[in-house]
């Protein structure tokens, strides 16, 4: 039986907003020219581009449950424009301008849509504080630093002062603010890029792809209908294995976020005056990503586990639960009197050598994974520009995409087990002043 996807939690983001349009679930069989399996990033772009350039064909998208509760509506809302790691060898350069250009071409795509469909998702172009809590992690930030300088990006270094001024702490050091990062509600971003796709796609929600028949063309077996297509592309990201077990290239993470009621005026009183932002930590596993929303919530990103089977249970919750308010607290003194109301899971694709799995698997199937944790805007032109491919669209930017590396294979369980979980205890250990 396949494994699907599952949070035993309820994302916070939606908590004050309208539920968004629901599609139905797939109860018929229906006849299509693609199928796509996943509503997310990738898989609405792919959508919509390829019904842009082929008008007349038929798309069928498949989500498991909804666009706006998978693990696109449930993430921090980061559109990021540059690489987390550039590095500092000449290939390394290369491989990271190609990686801006697909990162911003994916922002761009993303922010004419929300304009031509006025799509209210909180769009924010802030950038974002690149933030250390120990003095002894200076070496990662002037290596950053350094390679900004080589790509001719803009940068500002600020101190723990001016840190205070802007995000009404001295938790951090010191910190890198870059401008080319984009804040969104991402629940309210994917919901809407669903709601406004063109004619020929059909969604259907709460239809997880159960089997896929290769006879005859492609059937998409779900537990209620089927969809029969001439082609399939796979946008589940690490549980693409599943339907074909072949493709062992990914591996899910889990990882769990918080967020505060609106701060009252009492709570604002005590923090310096502040437009939203957002941060991210020096050490993505041990660290902390955190916002301040338009809406005057905070927001925290702490704490990630392997979720091989996309399963992350409520024990797992619980536990995120305490470590983010303990870690708040340490960050934010003044407000002991804020608590979370929420605290849910989503789920990464990581791949063995950042890279990510895209393009041709056979004559019949393809796929766009290994978002490896910078989803929205990757995961977006990744979507994009396999539309172009399939349709045969001449678009300079498949080059920077087909030049990336491909991910490695991966080992099966047990011993995938055992390699995430030493990685994620080293990775615990170096950055554990960093929390």
């Amino acid at each position: 039986m396949n494994r699907l996807p599952l949070n035993q939690n309820v994302s916070g983001w939606l908590s004050q907003r309208a539920q968004p349009a629901i599609f139905p679930a797939l109860t018929s069989t229906t006849e299509a020219d693609w199928v796509v399996i996943g509503a997310g990033y990738a898989g609405l772009a792919f959508a919509r581009r390829l019904a842009m350039l082929k008008p007349a064909w038929k798309i069928a998208v498949l989500e498991a449950g909804t666009a706006y509760d998978s693990a696109s509506g449930r993430n921090s809302g980061f559109i990021i424009g540059l690489p987390h790691n550039i590095g500092s060898s000449t290939a390394e350069l290369k491989k990271a301008h190609a990686y801006r250009q697909l990162l911003q071409a994916g922002i761009q795509w993303l922010k004419t849509l929300v304009d031509e469909h006025h799509i209210k998702c909180e769009w924010q172009a802030a950038g974002k504080y690149h933030c250390q809590v120990a003095p002894g992690q200076d070496k990662i930030l002037r290596a950053y630093c350094d390679s900004l300088a080589q790509m001719a990006e803009e940068y500002q270094q600020l101190d723990t002062d001016a840190l205070q001024e802007k995000l009404g702490t001295r938790f951090y050091h010191k910190a890198i603010f870059t401008p080319d990062t984009v804040l969104v509600n991402p629940a309210l971003l994917i919901a809407g890029l669903a709601d406004t796709l063109p004619e020929n796609v059909k969604l259907w929600y709460h239809s997880p792809a159960l089997a896929i028949d290769y006879h005859h063309g492609v059937t998409v077996y779900t537990a209620t209908g089927a969809v029969r297509a001439k082609k399939v592309i796979l946008a589940t990201n690490a549980l693409s294995g599943n339907l074909l077990p072949g493709l062992r290239r990914q591996a899910a993470m889990g990882t769990f976020a918080s967020l505060t009621p609106p701060l009252n005026e009492a709570q604002l009183a005590r923090l310096p005056k502040m437009a939203s932002w957002g941060l991210t930590p020096v050490n993505a596993i041990a660290g902390a990503t955190l916002r301040f929303t338009q809406d005057r919530r905070f927001l925290i990103r702490q704490h990630v586990i392997p979720a091989l089977n996309g399963v992350i249970s409520a024990r797992h919750t619980r536990q995120a639960a305490r470590l983010h308010q303990q870690l708040f607290r340490k960050i934010y003194p003044q407000l002991h009197d804020l608590s979370f109301s929420h605290c849910w899971s989503g789920t990464i694709s990581v791949t063995r050598n950042g890279a990510p799995q895209w393009g041709k698997i056979n004559d019949f199937l393809y796929t766009a994974g290994g978002c490896n944790g910078a989803g929205i805007s990757k995961q977006t032109i990744a979507g994009l520009l396999l539309a172009d491919y399939v349709a045969g669209e001449d678009n300079p930017l498949l080059a920077q995409m087909q030049a990336l590396d491909k991910a490695n294979w991966l080992p099966p369980s047990p011993v995938l087990d055992m390699a995430i979980n030493g990685a994620l205890l080293k990775e615990r250990w170096t950055g554990r002043k960093e929390r």
